[in-house]
């Protein structure tokens, strides 16, 4: 009999519509177990299977979904709605809602219209697009929509909601880029390994998105301030870290104070998503 391969932590996608696709599993959390393979999943949105049912169905075929959480905008949403799989529950959360001005929440523009110069300007001028970018973290700590929808994340994968489970937002990096870090952050998965996996939205994304760069510099865009807030970097990360230590205390106080989540929880997402 042939041993099982076991990918390594991060592995790139096996579905090459959806490259910063990733499981969750393999990092190294709490006593040195890892988090077990097959059970969370963190992705893009799916505008890139639009229209393409034998390829969407794949994804729940070769993931065994049976919960999606989308973090997105109500405006996102209706912009581009998930899948439609048998047997998988679809939940929106949408942890940006009272930040109406958030960069992450109006990418879609980017995406979908990089030639509009002056409306993409709006969420680069300013104080800049890496400020506004570390801003919207700390936002996803403290602003009551942001709590809320990761309480309810939190209390999915606690058991109110079955697994394999998979949540994502538009390109797959912020909103769902807290998710990832503070839910391995409770594991106990090193930082070092949190930002690790954090920063491989810069190789997996990136690359898809040359189109975009490329239409928004042919309309006279500085591409330099595009990759601000369409790729990712350590210091926007560490924003929500900072103020998740000055905030709660903690990344424990985080779950029991910020999200309601208390310590008998916590133990129990560990038991759940962590191997023997």
């Amino acid at each position: 009999m042939t041993d099982q391969v076991v990918p390594a932590p991060g592995a790139p996608s096996a579905i090459a519509a959806l490259p910063n696709l990733r499981d969750l599993g393999g990092w190294r959390g709490a006593d040195d177990r890892p988090v077990r393979y097959g059970m969370l999943f963190r992705s893009t949105d799916f505008r890139s299977l639009a229209g393409n049912e034998a390829e969407a169905a794949k994804v729940q075929a070769e993931l065994g979904l049976r919960t999606v959480y989308d973090l997105r905008s109500a405006a996102e949403t209706e912009a581009m709605p998930d899948p439609k799989w048998d047997d998988v529950a679809e939940l929106h959360l949408d942890v940006l809602a009272g930040t109406s001005m958030a960069v992450p929440a109006n990418l879609v523009t980017v995406l979908t219209n990089p030639e509009a110069i002056g409306e993409i300007n709006k969420f680069l001028e300013g104080g800049g697009a890496a400020a506004k970018m570390s801003g919207t973290y700390r936002d996803m700590v403290t602003v009551d929509s942001a709590r809320e929808s990761y309480r309810r994340f939190y209390s999915g994968l606690l058991g109110k909601d079955r697994a394999p489970a998979l949540f994502h937002c538009t390109t797959g990096k912020d909103r769902t880029g807290w998710a990832a870090a503070s839910f391995f952050s409770l594991m106990g998965v090193s930082r070092e390994d949190i930002f690790t996996d954090y920063l491989l939205t810069n190789d997996r994304l990136l690359p898809a998105l040359a189109p975009v760069f490329d239409k928004f510099a042919a309309a006279g865009g500085d591409t330099d301030k595009l990759r601000d807030i369409l790729g990712v970097r350590a210091e926007y990360l560490q924003a929500a870290f900072d103020e998740v230590e000055a905030t709660h205390g903690g990344i424990a106080g985080y779950f029991s104070d910020g999200l309601g989540i208390d310590q008998a929880a916590q133990a129990g997402l560990r038991e759940r998503f962590l191997s023997a």
